[in-house]
């Protein structure tokens, strides 16, 4: 093999490694429910939908079973994904990202990762396609409530959703306690902010436990 053949080949192998991880996609589930049907949807750019309804239809779904099995797994691919961010790898997170999302569309923390790296890219379009998708799922959890009170506070339909918000609104839980009455199950964080201020926030997580039951736990 001659010189010229081998720089050939290898760029050959790199563009088309490169190539690879750039292109990766979201795997769609294939069960004919609306979980699946609204994965689709997103990915084709179509965002105007009812996230709360995504969010519901995604614990309701097939899918929410095999992510369930797969959560060693979602777990391993966060915490890559925080490795190669501090390494400014483009390329790795956005596959990272996708693989998170290929388990749970739903994930805040995905979506919200894939679109600013994408915008560090230059990618203008889908930065602002899962940028749009990260805040209606956002918006679908805050806009029903104001989080202060049982009564006002907000829906949730996974526990990393109530996480996520915390580190949105930036402050650090000191205690977490569960709460009944009779219209439901609510979770009382107690948290901290920056300027050193204690707060109350609220959240509905009956939704939570349908999911746990749902795995067949209690």
């Amino acid at each position: 093999m001659t010189k010229t053949t081998l720089i050939l080949l290898t760029f050959l192998l790199t563009t088309y490694y490169s190539f690879g991880q750039t292109t990766s996609e979201v795997i769609i589930p294939k069960f004919n429910d609306k979980y699946s049907g609204f994965v689709k949807q997103l990915e084709a750019g179509e965002a105007d939908i009812n996230y709360r309804e995504f969010r519901e239809s995604f614990i309701e779904s097939e899918q929410f079973k095999v992510a369930s099995n797969k959560s060693k797994e979602f777990e391993r691919l966060e915490k890559e994904m925080y490795v190669q961010m501090d390494k400014s790898n483009s390329k790795e997170i956005i596959g990272i990202t996708k693989a998170m999302l290929s388990i749970d569309y739903t994930s805040m923390i995905a979506h919200k990762i894939l679109r600013q790296t994408y915008n560090i890219i230059g990618d203008t379009l889908n930065a602002k396609k899962y940028k749009t998708i990260q805040f209606g799922l956002l918006y679908s959890i805050i806009d029903s409530g104001d989080g202060n009170t049982c009564e006002s506070a907000w829906h949730v339909t996974q526990v990393n959703e109530e996480y996520f918000i915390l580190q949105m609104l930036g402050v650090d839980l000191i205690t977490q306690s569960i709460l009944t009455n009779n219209v439901g199950l609510y979770d009382k964080m107690e948290v901290k902010a920056e300027d050193g201020s204690s707060k109350t926030y609220y959240f509905d997580v009956n939704k939570v436990f349908e999911g746990y039951k749902k795995l067949g736990m209690k």
